[in-house]
């Protein structure tokens, strides 16, 4: 009996009708599978997109702000370190500098820090990190800390790890958020 349905179906004028069916359904699984695949590589993405920095890009933009210093003194590397759509400001990586008595000369998230004195600014542990950089930056050149931080992309206090290399009078700094 089963031999006969292609038959049937040949004889019946089915056959057309179930071709135009099998195309449906093949370009509906089609669609499904390019969809579901837009899904993914659009989540991807979003996820790269706003990826966080490593311990080593912070290291290399902290001697890449070094260089430019040197290469263009440092009215215009601070300019530069302060736009947003500059090269000194990637995922969230952005520079800080300040002075040896605590005052901050640059801030690449937060102008209306700049000119402050913050040596006594604690964070959210009340650490006095700015005055723990300078005291290490003084006795060792550069370094690492870590304390917590508001992050400008979450928006929320994080804990931040940041290097630090100290240049002539100034000490130029760039931190990685770990959470």
């Amino acid at each position: 009996m089963l031999s006969l349905l292609p038959y049937c179906v040949a004889q019946s004028g089915l056959s057309g009708f179930i071709t135009r069916v099998k195309e449906e359904v093949t370009m509906k699984r089609g669609m499904g599978f390019l969809l579901a695949l837009f899904c993914v590589v659009g989540i991807a993405g979003i996820s790269f997109g706003s990826a966080k920095a490593t311990p080593r890009e912070a290291e290399v933009m902290v001697k890449k702000a070094v260089a430019y210093i040197k290469a263009n003194g440092k009215d215009k590397a601070f300019a530069e370190f302060s736009n947003h759509n500059g090269k000194f400001i990637d995922k969230d990586l952005y520079v800080t500098v300040y002075d040896m008595n605590g005052k901050c000369l640059c801030h690449g998230q937060n102008p209306k820090l700049i000119g402050k004195d913050l040596i006594e600014l604690k964070d959210a542990d009340g650490k006095y990190f700015i005055k723990e950089r300078l005291e290490v930056a003084k006795s060792k050149g550069k370094g690492w800390q870590d304390y917590k931080f508001t992050n400008p992309v979450t928006k929320s206090i994080e804990l931040k790890s940041t290097y630090f290399e100290k240049h002539e009078d100034i000490v130029v700094a760039c931190g990685i958020y770990k959470q």
